[in-house]
Order: C-alpha cells, then structure tokens, then sequence
C-alpha cells in the first residue's frame, strides 16, 4: 500500500500519516487532512451534503433530485453530515456505514439535529434488509475508493433502486492521486504514481482508517454499465476559491492543478 504522505502540515487528528508527527503553534498556518479521507475528520459547522472538498454543494445536491418526501439510501455515510442534511430537507433517509464509531457519532449528530435517519451497520453491498425498488436516490460520497468489489456494491443499489432512480457518487478524482507537489522543491507539481498504479493510499484520521485506489473513469462507466446503469452526468468540479472561513482541511494544493473530485450520476435501467 502507498502512505497518503503530502509535504503540507499534519491536521492534529490525522493519525500517524507521518513517523514524526509535527508540531502545531499558534501561529503556525492552517493544517491540513489527507484530501482521500474525505470527510473523515471535519465535522464542525452545519449537517449539509457534501460530495468532496471545497465543492459547490447547493449546485451538485441537485443531481440527486427532490428529496422532500422521498426515500435516499446514504451509502457510507460516515459522521452523518449528509444523512442529517437531506433529513433536514424532509428526506427518508436510510444510512450505512461499516464503522460503528462513525455511526455512533452519526447518530448523535442526528439526535442534535431532532430528525430521524434509520442507521445501518455493515458492508457497503449487504443491502437485503432493504426491499427492491424501495430507494428513490442513492448517495455515496467519497465511500466507494476503498471497495475492492464495486459491481456488486452496485448490483445491489441497482437492485433497491426504483426504475431511472438516481445513483450519485463521488471518488477521489484518479490524478489527484497521481501528482504531488511540494512548492518548496519547485513551482509545478510532477507525476509520482502510474496510472494504473493498484496500490490502494491509506489513511489514518481520528482513530479512522481507511483507503483509496485509483478509480478510472473509463472503469467506473463500464462497471455501471454492466450493472445495468446508465451514466448522465460526469463532472470534475473545480473547487471553490478558499476563504479563511470556507476552506475545508481536507484541501492541498494540488488542488490548484487538478481536480480533486470526480463526481458521476448514472440512472437505474430495467428491473
């Protein structure tokens, strides 16, 4: 496995990414997280959909279509942000994560939030306590990277999904984990991993673990297709320009050559 190393300072809860943790004063410039651990380790500020560092979220929640009134399956909903946003919006929100430390936390920030979301605990594709053709939308944000068997993660939300139900995901966008960029060494960054590069990056936030693998869009799109989607949106989103209140810790520099994220919508074809 490759470490999810960058050059830019260590977030305090960002686990031992490093054999030597640095040093954080006061006056030090902000840290940062590992961007493929997105958003493990930011949950402060408001419950809102996110589908990557730095997004337009009010622009790409949309893909997801109406949600007041309808029934949205958060697949890895990690803290919760999501799962209690669309709930905020009158959603049914059906939530799965495999951590039962980031559910815990999920739940309590719904409690916070007075709404109900229906917490699961287990594997991203052990759906059968979930009807077929129950689901009007799925999420999956930033929870697929680490998946090492996606067509049948997908074979199952084809299969709770209503007909032309929408299935929106997001990874880390494959050249952000290609490039590296250190502007001490030098003013552009350089190619540090092959493309067809099979290690997984890890990464270690706040006690939480986990890893991201190069996803290809052409082998997104065709493992979608074989599951018997059809894809209608694919987008790379450039981030927002970064405030001093806005900017996520989960941003890098890099940020500023490729994207961060890519963002795919794919509708469920047949029964």
């Amino acid at each position: 496995m490759v470490d999810s190393r960058r050059t830019l300072r260590r977030h305090p809860s960002a686990g031992n990414l490093s054999s030597r943790p640095a040093l954080v004063a006061p006056d030090d410039p902000p840290v940062t997280l590992p961007p493929p651990s997105f958003p493990h380790g930011d949950d402060t500020g408001p419950a809102r959909v996110r589908l990557g560092p730095d997004l337009d979220d009010e622009s790409l929640i949309k893909l997801l279509g109406p949600l007041e009134g309808r029934r949205i399956l958060d697949l890895g909903c990690g803290s919760g942000s999501s799962s209690v946003a669309m709930a905020v919006a009158g959603a049914r929100v059906i939530a799965v994560d495999g951590s039962t430390a980031r559910l815990t936390r999920a739940r309590h920030a719904a409690e916070l939030a007075e709404v109900r979301v229906e917490f699961h605990h287990g594997d991203l594709a052990d759906l059968a306590f979930i009807r077929a053709d129950s689901i009007d939308s799925v999420l999956a944000s930033y929870s697929l990277a680490g998946v090492s068997d996606l067509s049948r993660v997908f074979r199952q939300v084809h299969r709770v999904l209503q007909p032309e139900g929408a299935f929106v995901l997001s990874v880390p966008h494959p050249m952000s984990l290609m490039v590296d960029w250190d502007p001490e060494i030098g003013p552009t960054p350089w190619l540090s991993r092959s493309a067809w590069d099979t290690d997984s990056t890890t990464w270690v936030v706040a006690g939480d673990e986990g890893h991201a693998q190069i996803l290809q869009i052409s082998s997104l799109f065709t493992t979608l297709h074989r599951s018997n989607f059809r894809v209608d949106v694919v987008a790379e989103p450039r981030p927002e320009v970064p405030t001093e209140e806005s900017t996520s810790p989960h941003r890098d520099a890099i940020h500023d050559w490729v994207p961060p994220t890519l963002v795919m919508r794919a509708r469920k074809l047949g029964i």
